[in-house]
Order: structure tokens, then C-alpha cells, then sequence
């Protein structure tokens, strides 16, 4: 039997991802259009509802107060989502609620000036403000970085080998918001699973009309189905002497979201009273503003990807940030209780579509603002079980963590060296952030537990951050490490024409400015 010949054996490495069937700037008819973003608002809901669901109790409000931050942090997603898509990287994005911010945050529910106030409602509306002051300054680094182009000479010292583990822990990274929550109620959550899967997988050339109806909208009937089948459940009283938990985690009249929302209600800024401003608050939500803006790095990457787009050049990547740190700006004047970072479980849905058009998203966006000014409508979609969100999330993270393995084709495997820093990156940025989850969980403080709390928030929100401790690992080593005869093992060759706008012939068609702009704003 003769040998295979090398090119039977590997696949050669392509800039762009093959089988896409709409790629960023090329659209599906209109119907099939907003039938997907619809279903990339669906997505977008599980975590614009899980973060004020988790957050408003803490800081004194009640179901009403949450329905409202529920449909500003909407109403701000879909500004901030057409604002990305429009004017940032141009990138098929939805710019979501960020758990980053989430230990700065609670810091500012525990201030203790903030914990003395005895009515719940005014303890709400004052830490509201807190929040909305911290955030307004932190979204300053975001800016500045963004629009000085920093961030764009920080990408410099970036390389297919250093980028892996952080694309990769993007989606890997999240691992505590998919199977531990779908065992939470488990005869939702996994046939919701089963169901997501083979409708997208084993059942993908099913077709209607010359179209993969199941592959192309497995998640909105999915979700369908086990809706119908967890309401069915709550209506036969199935959960009726079940613990609280389970009920909250099965039952789908739980959420207490479609009675206390207002028919119409339209969130504008300022809505909660005037920021107040604490140096130590906005010190803290300058970490999260700087994971968010290490998360979304890798999420822009991964999502070029999979709108079979080439990388994002670095005066791209750095103007997208400056229009992120807009978007944080926004989420401070109106009060969505959180900041903004790029939704990863969207950008698997560009993957498992095999829809990576711009303008679905952009669709998207019209249904988040749309639904966040109409409460009722807006709050029945919003009362699907968190299980069903999170087993979607199961495949949508494992598929953007691919996406960041995928870049290991631009390199040399072969090298003990790409073997050290990949490895090391990604073991530690699983590892250093799992250490810190379980020291808060034991001892209610994080490991940095000084009397400086902004030093506290700062480096335990860094370092809870698995994309941004594989950043701060596998940068620092691919630029430390036999660093000077290393170029093709980390990717280089095929990574140099990516840096700049002119680099490579596509980068026009894919990221130039709508209306003309770039003849104000000329790409570098």
C-alpha cells in the first residue's frame, strides 16, 4: 500500500472559515432575516435577565424595580448592539450585560453608608446611582483606549499562538454557566440538550423550500417545545412540594416579570435619580471595564471567524472598543445595573446558524429596543426558564472555545515551545480563576482582602477573569520566550497582513465605515 502523500493527511491552513452560508456582508432574504434576529434576541435575553434577576434583590428592589432594569439593560443592548455593528468593528456582535462587573458591584451593594439606608426602595435607588457614577467614570478607559488607538499598538505584540487561549477561555470560561445550571432542573434542561443538538446537528438537511429549517432556527423551536413542556409541568403541579430552588428553577411562573410589568414604559436616562460619584467605586469598575475589554477582543476575534471575516485589524479592533466604552457610558446614564461586553453565546449562534450576516443582528438590536419599550410582550419571552438558557449555552461556549482552538493551524504544534504556552495559558487561566471562585465561596471576601477595597475589587475581579489571566500568561511568554527565531512557529507570517487596513485587500469590503465616514476617518 503506498504512503498518503502529506496533503492527504493535513488540511491546509485558511483564513476564512469554509461553509458559512451567509457571510458578514452577504444577507438572507428578509423573512428568513427577521426570523434570525429574532432568534438572536431570544439568546440575548438569558443573560439580560439573569444578571438584574441576581443583582436588584441585593440592592432592596422588588419585582417592579427588576421588570424596569430588565427593559433598560434591553433598551441599552440594542442602542449599544447597532451602534457596534454600525460604527464600531462592524462586526456581526451583539453587545450584551457583562458578569464581569459583577465584584466591583457587589462591593458597592455592601458599601457600608449604602447597607445603613432601612427603606429598601431609597437602599436601591442610592445604590442604583453608586453604580451608575462608577460606571460612567470607569467607561473612560475604554474610550480613551479605543479612540487614542492603544489599545490598537497593545495588539501589536498579539500572535495566532497568544490569541488561542484567550478565544478559547472566552467560551471555556463560562463552564459554571452551563451543566451546573441545567442540573438545577435536569428533566428540562437536557431534553432541551437532546433536542437543541439534534435539531442542529442530526437533523440540519432537513429542508423546506430549499431551506434548513431546523438547522437554521433549532434554537427559537427548541425553546418552543420545552417551554410548552415545562409550563405543562408547572400546570399539572409538578413542582407543587418541591423545594424553593427547584421550583424557581423549573417553574415557569416563577420569574414574577409579565405582572409587574408596565403595557409600555420607555427607559431614559437618568431615570433612577443623578449618579453620585466615590473614587473607590470607580477605581473597582476599571478592572471589569478592562476584562470586559479583554473578553470582547477575543469574542470580536471569534466572531470574525465565524462570519467567515478576516481578522479584525488593529485600528478595527481598537475603534470597536472605543464605541464599547460608549456603550458603558450609556449603561451608567441610563442604570442598567451592569456594563456591556460582547454577548459570546451570540456569537455561537453565528456558528450554529452558519448565519454570520451583519445585518440579522442589527435585526436583532430593532427587536431589543422594541420589546424593552413594550413591558408585557417584552416580559412573556423574558419568563423562560434560566435550564433552558443554560443548556443552550452548553454548545454555544464549547463552539466559540473551538473557534479559538482553530487558530492553532497558523502555528507550529510541532514546537515544544507553542506546546509550553499553550498549554500553561490555557491550564492557568482555568486554574487561577477556579481558585479564586472557590476562596470567595469559603470565605466571602476574595483572596486580595486589604483595607484598600478598590485595590481588593481591582484584582480579584482581574483575576477571576480566565480570558484575561490566559491574556496576561500566554502573551507575556510568546513575547518573552525564544522570542527572536520564533516568528513562523507563532503564526506571524500569516498574522503581519492582518495588522493594518491596507494589509489585505478584503479588510475594505468587510470593515469600512457606512456613509462615507472613512473620508473622515481614515483607516491607519
Amino acid at each position: 500500500m503506498a504512503a498518503p502523500k502529506p496533503e492527504e493527511i493535513s488540511h491546509p491552513p485558511m483564513d476564512q472559515l469554509q461553509g458559512l452560508e451567509y457571510c458578514i456582508d452577504s444577507n438572507p432574504s428578509w423573512g428568513e432575516a427577521i426570523a434570525l434576529g429574532f432568534q438572536h434576541y431570544i439568546l440575548a435575553l438569558g443573560t439580560a435577565v439573569m444578571i438584574p434577576t441576581f443583582l436588584v434583590p441585593l440592592m432592596g428592589g422588588t419585582d417592579g424595580d427588576k421588570v424596569r432594569v430588565v427593559q433598560t439593560l434591553l433598551f441599552a443592548q440594542g442602542i449599544n448592539t447597532l451602534f457596534q455593528t454600525l460604527f464600531g468593528t462592524r462586526l456581526p456582535t451583539v453587545i450584551g450585560g457583562s458578569w464581569a462587573f459583577m465584584v466591583p458591584i457587589i462591593s458597592i451593594i455592601h458599601d457600608p453608608s449604602l447597607a445603613a439606608i432601612t427603606d429598601p426602595h431609597s437602599r436601591f435607588l442610592n445604590t442604583m446611582r453608586a453604580i451608575q457614577g462608577a460606571l460612567i467614570v470607569a467607561s473612560s478607559v475604554q474610550i480613551i483606549l479605543g479612540y487614542s488607538q492603544l489599545w490598537a499598538i497593545c495588539s501589536r505584540f498579539f500572535s495566532p499562538l497568544g490569541m488561542v487561549p484567550v478565544i478559547s477561555l472566552v467560551g471555556f470560561g463560562l463552564f459554571d454557566r452551563g451543566f451546573p445550571v441545567v442540573g438545577r432542573c435536569v428533566e428540562i434542561g437536557i431534553p432541551m440538550l437532546i433536542l437543541f443538538v439534534a435539531f442542529s446537528q442530526y437533523l440540519k438537511h432537513f429542508q423546506t423550500r430549499q431551506l434548513p429549517v431546523l438547522e437554521r432556527f433549532a434554537l427559537i423551536i427548541s425553546v418552543t417545545v420545552i417551554w410548552a413542556y415545562a409550563h405543562l409541568l408547572t400546570a399539572s403541579g409538578a413542582y407543587k412540594h418541591r423545594p424553593e430552588i427547584t421550583q424557581r428553577n423549573c417553574r415557569t411562573d416563577k420569574a414574577n416579570l409579565i405582572s409587574t410589568a408596565p403595557w409600555i414604559k420607555i427607559p431614559y436616562p437618568l431615570q433612577w435619580g443623578a449618579p453620585t460619584f466615590d473614587a473607590g467605586h470607580a477605581f473597582g469598575m476599571m478592572a471589569a471595564v478592562l476584562v470586559s475589554m479583554i473578553e470582547s477582543t477575543g469574542a470580536y476575534k471569534a466572531a470574525s471567524r465565524l462570519a467567515s471575516a478576516t481578522p479584525p485589524p488593529a485600528h478595527v479592533l481598537s475603534r470597536g472598543i472605543g464605541w464599547q466604552g460608549i456603550g458603558i457610558l450609556l449603561d451608567g446614564l441610563f442604570g442598567t445595573a451592569t456594563g456591556s461586553t460582547v454577548s459570546v453565546e451570540n456569537v455561537g449562534l453565528l456558528g450554529s446558524t452558519r448565519v454570520g450576516s451583519r445585518r440579522v443582528i442589527q435585526i436583532s438590536a430593532g427587536f431589543m429596543i422594541f420589546f424593552s419599550i413594550l413591558g408585557k410582550f417584552g416580559a412573556l419571552f423574558a419568563s423562560i426558564p434560566f435550564t433552558i438558557f443554560a443548556a443552550v449555552y452548553c454548545v454555544m461556549f464549547g463552539l466559540v472555545a473551538s473557534v479559538g482552538l482553530s487558530f492553532l493551524q497558523f502555528t507550529n504544534m510541532n514546537s515544544m515551545r507553542s506546546l509550553f504556552i499553550t498549554g500553561v495559558s490555557l491550564f492557568l487561566g482555568l486554574s487561577i480563576p477556579e481558585y479564586f471562585r472557590e476562596y470567595t465561596t469559603a470565605a466571602l471576601h476574595g483572596p486580595a482582602h486589604t483595607k484598600a477595597g478598590w485595590f481588593n475589587d481591582f484584582l480579584n475581579t482581574i483575576f477571576l477573569s480566565s480570558p484575561t489571566v490566559a491574556l496576561i500568561v500566554s502573551v507575556f511568554l510568546d513575547n518573552t520566550l525564544d522570542y527572536k527565531d520564533s516568528a513562523k512557529d507563532r503564526g506571524m507570517p500569516w498574522w503581519v497582513k492582518f495588522r493594518t487596513f491596507k494589509g489585505d485587500s478584503r479588510n475594505e469590503e468587510f470593515y469600512t465605515l457606512p456613509f462615507n465616514l472613512n473620508r473622515f476617518f481614515p483607516p491607519s
